[in-house]
């Protein structure tokens, strides 16, 4: 098996390879649109919350939701403001 030898210019052409494709795939993944409503499951990651505290949040009115047959629905507006108007000043 022969050997090689890897010289300082080769690292640098490398990382310069490595740090273009990675650019590449970053501005590929930027124009990600986000979505208008958002199911429970989608919520609670969001909101890093339990299914019962979503349910809480419905039940007194603090999160308005839509529901359409089984699937309950939340405007990620709606989320977004909710969360500006509760922020506490630190």
């Amino acid at each position: 098996m022969p050997t090689s030898i890897l010289t300082t210019d080769d690292l640098y052409d490398f990382k310069l390879e490595l740090l273009g494709e990675l650019k590449k795939l970053l501005q590929e993944k930027a124009p990600t649109t986000i979505k208008k409503y958002l199911k429970s499951a989608e919520v609670m990651e969001m909101l890093q919350i339990s299914p019962g505290t979503l349910q809480n949040l419905r039940i007194n009115g603090t999160l308005p939701y839509t529901k359409i047959g089984g699937i309950i629905l939340y405007e990620y507006e709606e989320i977004l403001r909710i969360l500006q108007e509760n922020k506490v000043a630190s």
